[in-house]
């Protein structure tokens, strides 16, 4: 339920972030900005064939070309299978990967390196690699994927390490079938159905900083890389796996990063780096260009699902069906955890008694997918807020009061929440914190929900109509029984704190968010007293890393843990040197304080003493945290756009998102994540698109021809914050990072529906799609 809405000193206050006035002034250090003597540079010969055998590879022009100090191909390169995942051990994807390979799956796939003494040589040497191709056919439609007769994992080796369904021989990735209640029955309940089929497009992450390690060797000839990297303890687990060294002999170390969005939880980069740093005893570093970025790191992956529910006249939801076909690309990298996440991160949203979910994930010659922000939630919210919508509309109940009688309620819980293995050991979830309802009822009033009609007649034209849409969202808090984190503090003699985590802050201010929830423990100021240092392997506690929104509410766990096991340790202490009872002692303004005889204990008197002088000892503890559960964020998005008849063009007038956050630990944060997620989905809703040739090959890997938003794109956007209490979490907090960017792409749809009466199922939503759209409906 929501017990409460926590106030603290520090936390719930938007204080600076700790690195702020750093970054203003340029001095955080990225991967890039460290000097190193004798850098060695690395370029990558990629596929120009979206499926081949590499019948011969010739190296020898290259490696005599003046400047190239090494190459590395199929034959002589570790052999080792792996997944690419920045994902929990066993990880649930299948190993299905080579450092580099015979053959090649798409365009863009690696077939050769080269290091060499600068990059422009390397570039040259490249171009001298003669490679005999021979081309096989290959899956562009992942409709078509299954039982294909292209086989594209053909080897006979790849596997999972973890007993579910794979049945690569048929290109068959992953497969997920769960059904609670009765469909049949729910659909013969209805009085009316809708059934819609929706597709969703490639999508790149695009951090303005592209994919980048530097490998080099330290003084006790130990591998070092420095990675741009969200996953640093996974990366250093999977490096080591591939290259046969011992885990001790690997350390990773994450700088400061230029934007993830989960691109940056796979490992592409950096064991390349090391191989060469391993072989030449040099430094070495390999960058992806913008263009690589595009074609050869990661993407969102495109779905098909069909959606088919039902519901009674009065509003009740007799049946939710979803099937979904997910294409992961020419490797299954997240292939099954996303697919799962569509219908865990959807399906429990709604009151139905009757669900069931089908997936499948499969592979195609096409580039590979990944873990991306909304992971799945994303695609899914397309299909199920738009269904939600038109049965709203078939009832002839607005779209608002059909939310508000059919959303999920605090104390509740979904069936499919166990059948999707979401609940905590086998048992069912429990809502605990939703604020959902407000978020409705306040973005309504926020957009002018219900006065909107007089609106529209207000402003349309004969060639310009208004529409509003809206739509809800919900996603998860870290995975249960699988996520941990860690973390170590220690004291210094002038009462200040040392806080290690090995948490990546990957740009969110996750290092600011647990500096206040330490602070706020032990009644410290986060700006001088709190000397936060994260995401490395040697020094810091292991985290799993950033992604599956579990920083603050996970992470944040284990500093809260840690801050109460250093309160108690500073009450004992104190106790011996004023002689009282802990249990009659208090932390107060940076001192011990008993409040019968007024007496206090500085912090720096007992960093003093406890290091020099009385019972000496080191005040410090190390903490961690499980997950147990995965309370969900909660979002309603409400959008009013203007739709150009005559041009197809779509222009959004305001954006008002309202969000459930649990307790918003850093209120200005909050505000820059959802706004920063809704820029990321409203680019994609309406102008993000791969578009590919004939063979398979992209045919727009630049900036200048994949139109992300800009500053100068947006509309007005407003966001609300629902304060709730979730128990479960640090303070009352829980996650809130992913859910948003899910929200434009079905809240745009219902928009435009709602503007000029036609359905668009298939973003992006571009001026010549839309108006298609409208000459066809003519």
């Amino acid at each position: 339920m929501s017990p409460k809405i926590f106030e603290g000193k520090v936390v719930g206050k938007s204080i600076a972030k700790v690195d702020a006035l750093s970054l203003a002034m340029g001095k955080p250090l990225y991967t890039d900005d460290m000097d190193f003597k004798d850098l060695v540079h690395v370029k990558l010969l990629t596929s120009p064939h979206a499926h081949a055998i590499i019948t011969d590879i010739d190296t020898s022009a290259a490696e005599e070309y003046p400047g190239v100090l090494g190459i590395l191909t199929h034959k002589n390169c570790s052999r080792v299978l792996h997944t690419t995942a920045g994902q929990g051990y066993p990880e649930p994807s299948p190993y299905d990967t080579r450092l580099f390979n015979k053959k090649v799956k798409f365009v863009g796939d690696q077939v050769a390196a080269v290091a060499a003494e600068t990059l422009e040589i390397a570039k040259e040497a490249v171009k001298l690699i003669k490679v005999k191709y021979k081309p096989l056919k290959p899956i562009f439609n992942w409709d078509h994927a299954i039982g294909n007769e292209t086989v594209i994992h053909d080897e006979g080796d790849t596997k999972y390490l973890i007993p579910v369904f794979y049945d690569p021989a048929k290109n068959h990735v992953a497969h997920i079938d769960a059904e609670v209640g009765d469909i049949d029955k729910g659909i013969a309940e209805a009085d009316h159905i809708v059934d819609r089929t929706v597709r969703n497009h490639y999508g790149q992450h695009c951090p303005l900083e592209p994919h980048i390690s530097i490998a080099y060797l330290d003084e006790h000839d130990r591998l070092v890389v420095r990675s741009a990297t969200q996953v640093p303890f996974h990366a250093r687990r999977i490096i080591a796996q591939v290259l046969g060294l011992p885990i001790a002999r690997v350390r990773v170390i994450k700088p400061r990063i230029g934007g993830g969005f989960g691109a940056k939880q796979e490992i592409i980069t950096e064991i390349i780096a090391a191989s060469f740093t391993l072989q030449l005893k040099r430094p070495v570093k390999l960058e992806y260009t913008r263009k690589e970025e595009f074609i050869s790191a990661r993407t969102r992956h495109p779905m098909t699902t069909r959606l088919k529910a039902g519901v009674k006249k009065d509003g009740t939801i007799t049946a939710i069906d979803m099937k979904v076909l997910s294409n992961t690309g020419a490797y299954g990298t997240h292939g099954l955890t996303v697919l799962s996440n569509t219908g865990s991160k959807t399906l429990p949203l709604y009151h139905c008694d009757n669900i069931r979910f089908v997936g499948d994930t499969v592979y195609t010659n096409l580039p590979v997918a990944g873990a991306y922000r909304g992971y799945g939630g994303t695609q899914a919210a397309l299909a199920m807020e738009i269904v939600m919508d038109e049965l709203a509309r078939k009832i002839d109940m607005d779209p608002a009061e059909f939310r508000l009688i059919n959303h999920i309620k605090p104390g509740e819980t979904s069936p499919i929440f166990k059948a999707l293995g979401e609940g905590t050991e086998g048992h069912e979830q429990t809502i605990d914190s939703c604020g959902l309802s407000d978020c409705i009822k306040q973005g309504a009033d926020a957009i002018g929900w219900w006065s909107r009609e007089d609106h529209k007649k207000k402003f349309n034209t004969e060639t310009k109509k208004r529409g509003f849409g809206l739509i809800c969202i919900m996603q998860g808090s870290a995975i249960p029984y699988i996520d941990m984190a860690g973390a170590y503090a220690k004291m210094n003699d002038d009462g200040s704190f040392n806080l290690l985590v090995g948490a990546t802050d990957i740009g969110t201010g996750s290092d600011t968010i647990l500096a206040q929830i330490f602070a706020e423990v032990l009644n410290l100021n986060v700006g001088t007293d709190v000397i936060v240092f994260s995401s490395d392997t040697d020094i810091t506690p292991f985290d799993k890393g950033a992604y599956a929104s579990s920083t603050t509410y996970l992470s944040g766990m284990a500093v809260k843990n840690l801050a109460e096991k250093i309160k108690k340790q500073l009450l004992d202490y104190a106790a011996v040197l004023m002689n009282l009872p802990a249990n009659e002692l208090e932390l107060r303004e940076k001192a011990v304080f008993h409040p019968k005889t007024k007496k206090s204990l500085s912090f720096t008197e007992i960093g003093t003493k406890a290091l020099y002088t009385e019972n000496q000892q080191q005040i410090g503890q190390v903490a961690s945290e499980l997950a147990r559960k995965s309370p969900p964020p909660f979002c309603a998005h409400f959008a009013e756009v203007e739709v150009d008849i005559e041009t197809g063009r779509v222009k959004i007038l305001r954006y008002v998102a309202a969000v459930d956050c649990g307790t918003p630990i850093n209120p200005k944060l909050v505000i820059g994540q959802t706004e920063g997620a809704l820029v990321n989905g409203l680019g994609y809703a309406l102008s993000e698109s791969y578009h590919f040739n004939a063979q398979g090959r992209m045919m727009n890997p630049s900036f200048r021809n994949y139109k992300i938003m800009t500053t100068i794109d947006l509309p007005e956007i407003k966001t609300i914050i629902v304060k709730t209490y979730e128990p479960s979490g640090p303070f009352g907090a829980k996650s809130i990072a992913e859910p948003n960017i899910s929200g434009p792409m079905p809240c745009l749809s219902n928009a435009i529906y709602d503007a000029i009466g036609i359905r668009i199922t298939e973003p992006p939503y571009t001026p010549d799609r839309v108006l298609k759209a409208i000459q066809d409906h003519k």
